[in-house]
C-alpha cells in the first residue's frame, strides 16, 4: 500500500498522536478528558480530516470483538457471585511461600487460562480478583497486575483461541490447532517463567515483607474475605514506611480511581448476597429444598455454563455469539431483573475500543505502516538469524503502533510469500505479534482492560501508570520474545 497524500499522511499522523497522548496521559493538562473520550476525539478527527468516510469509520469497529468482551465481561459477574473467585484464592493461597511465590501462581493460572478463554477474556474475570489477592496480602497491587496482563498475552499465544491475531493466522495459514500448539507451547512455558522472575527481580524490595510479619497479617483474615474487599491490617512501622514510600512512588502521577458510586465495603457485601439468595429463591421447581442445596443449585448451573462456553470455543465455534450466548443463558437461569449485573459491564471500556478501531483504521490508510515494511522486507529473511531479528522488531514496532491485529493482516501473506519455511514464518508472527503486546500499555487489548478495569473496582481502585508499565514491559518483552523465537518450530 503506497503512502496517502500529503496532506493526509500530516492529517492522519496528528489525529492518531492526539488519540496516543491521551490514552498514555488521561489527564493531560491542556485536555483532561480521559481514555475513552480521547479515543472518541481520534476516530472523530479522522472522519472530519476525511482520512476515512463515515462508512469506512463503522465498518472499522470490529464487533466479534466488542461482542466476546461483552460476553465475557456479564459472564465474570455471575462467576464473582457464584464464588468461584473465593475459591480461585483459596487454591492461590494454598501453601503459599509468599508475595513472590504468589507471582509466580498469578503468571501460570493468567497464561494457562489465556490459552483457553483468550486474553482478553482472563483479564476481565481476573483483574479485581488479583486487586483483591494484593489486599488481602498487604501488597502492593502494581506487580501482580503486571503479572496478570503480562501472562495473559504470553499464555495466549500458544493456541488459535488464545487471542484475535492467532484467530486470524490460524485462518490464514490453515495450521491446525494440535501443530499451532506444539509449534509455539515450548516457546510459551519458558516465556511465562523468564517473564515471572524478571518481575520478581524487578520488584524483590517491594515484595518482600518478612515471612513472620506476613504470616501475621494473614491471620487477620478468614479465607472467605476474598469474597468481598478485605480490611487493611497494620504492619510494622519499618515496613509500613517502606511500603507507603514505594507506593507513593508508583502511584506519584496516577491517583487511584476509586467508583464513588458503590457505597460502603459492607454494603457491597450485604447487596452481593442478597442478590445470589434472591437468585436462589428466584429458580422455580426448587420450593422443597433447603436453602444450601439451593445456593449450591444455582452455582453449578453458572460453572456448567461457564465449562460450556470454554468447549464451544475449543471446539471453534464462533467466540463472540458463545461468549455473548453464556451471558444470557446465565440471564435466563437467573430469572431475575438483570439490571444489576448489566450495570457492572464496563461500557466505557467498549466505547475506548469503538474510538481505537476508527483511529487505527485512519491510520494503516495512511500507508505509514505498510511503507515501513516495504522498506525493512529485504532485510527480515527467515532464513538467518538477523533477518529474524530484524522481522521481529519490525512487528514488535508496528504491533504497538497500529495495534497488533492490523499488523498480522498487514505482514501475514507478506511475512509468509517471502520465506522458505511458512510455517515458522506464520508462528514467529503469531509469537512476536503477541508478545509485543507487553512492550507498553497501549500493545494489546489485554493491558487496556487490566488497567480500566482496575482504575474501576470499587473500593479496590488502582491506575496503572504508562510509564510504570513501560519501566517493565521493555526488558520483559525484549528477553521473552528472544527466548520464544529460539524455540519456534
Amino acid at each position: 500500500m503506497a503512502l496517502a497524500t500529503s496532506m493526509n499522511v500530516v492529517l492522519g499522523s496528528l489525529a492518531f498522536a492526539i488519540f496516543w497522548v491521551l490514552a498514555v496521559f488521561p489527564s493531560v493538562p491542556f485536555l483532561p478528558i480521559g481514555r475513552t473520550a480521547g479515543s472518541l476525539l481520534g476516530a472523530m478527527l479522522m472522519v472530519i480530516f476525511q482520512i476515512i468516510t463515515p462508512d469506512q469509520a463503522y465498518d472499522a469497529i470490529d464487533l466479534p470483538v466488542l461482542g466476546l468482551l461483552f460476553g465475557t465481561m456479564l459472564v465474570s459477574v455471575y462467576l464473582e457471585r457464584a464464588n468461584m473467585f473465593k475459591y480461585l484464592g483459596k487454591f492461590l493461597s494454598w501453601k503459599s511461600k509468599g508475595a513472590k511465590d504468589l507471582i509466580f501462581r498469578i503468571c501460570l493460572i493468567s497464561a494457562i487460562s489465556s490459552a483457553l478463554f483468550t486474553n482478553d477474556t482472563s483479564c476481565v474475570v481476573l483483574t479485581e480478583f488479583v486487586l483483591k489477592i494484593a489486599r488481602k496480602h498487604n501488597l502492593p497491587p502494581h506487580p501482580f497486575l503486571l503479572a496478570l496482563a503480562s501472562s495473559a498475552n504470553i499464555g495466549s499465544s500458544a493456541t488459535p483461541i488464545g487471542n484475535p491475531q492467532n484467530l486470524v493466522i490460524a485462518i490464514q495459514s490453515k495450521i491446525s490447532f494440535w501443530n499451532f500448539l506444539m509449534g509455539i507451547l515450548p516457546a510459551m512455558l519458558l516465556g511465562v517463567v523468564a517473564n515471572s522472575v524478571i518481575l520478581i527481580c524487578m520488584y524483590w524490595r517491594l515484595l518482600s515483607i518478612p515471612k513472620d510479619e506476613e504470616d501475621a497479617t494473614i491471620k487477620h483474615h478468614k479465607e472467605d474475605d476474598l469474597d468481598s474487599p478485605a480490611t487493611m491490617s497494620p504492619l510494622t512501622s519499618s515496613s509500613s514506611q517502606e511500603y507507603n514510600s514505594k507506593m507513593e512512588a508508583i502511584n506519584e502521577q496516577s491517583p487511584p480511581n476509586i467508583n464513588r458510586n458503590m457505597g460502603t465495603t459492607s454494603d457491597n457485601d450485604a447487596s452481593a448476597e442478597r442478590l445470589t439468595n434472591a437468585s436462589v429463591k428466584s429458580s422455580e421447581g426448587n420450593e422443597d429444598l433447603p436453602l444450601g442445596w439451593k445456593r449450591m443449585l444455582w452455582k453449578s448451573r453458572v460453572y456448567l455454563v461457564t465449562i460450556g462456553m470454554l468447549i464451544a470455543f475449543l471446539m471453534g465455534l464462533n467466540m463472540s455469539w458463545t461468549a455473548i450466548t453464556a451471558a444470557l443463558a446465565l440471564v435466563v437461569l437467573d430469572f431475575k431483573d438483570a439490571r444489576s449485573c448489566l450495570e457492572k459491564v464496563s461500557y466505557l471500556l467498549l466505547i475506548f475500543f469503538c474510538g481505537m478501531f476508527i483511529t487505527i483504521d485512519g491510520f494503516n490508510k495512511t500507508g505509514i505502516p505498510s511503507t515501513l515494511w516495504e522498506l525493512m522486507e529485504p532485510y527480515a529473511k527467515i532464513d538467518r538469524v538477523s533477518g529474524i531479528a530484524v522481522l521481529a522488531i519490525i512487528i514488535l514496532i508496528l504491533s504497538n503502533l497500529a495495534s497488533n491485529v492490523p499488523t498480522v493482516l498487514l505482514l501475514g501473506a507478506q511475512v509468509a510469500a517471502s520465506a522458505a519455511n511458512k510455517k515458522k514464518a506464520w508462528l514467529i508472527l503469531a509469537w512476536v505479534s503477541t508478545t509485543a503486546g507487553n512492550l507498553s500499555l497501549l500493545g494489546s487489548a489485554a493491558n487496556i482492560i487490566v488497567c480500566e478495569q482496575a482504575s474501576q473496582a470499587p473500593h479496590l481502585g488502582y491506575n496503572l501508570s504508562f510509564w510504570s508499565h513501560l519501566k517493565f514491559g521493555v526488558p520483559s518483552t525484549l528477553i521473552v520474545t528472544a527466548i520464544g523465537l529460539t524455540l519456534i518450530r
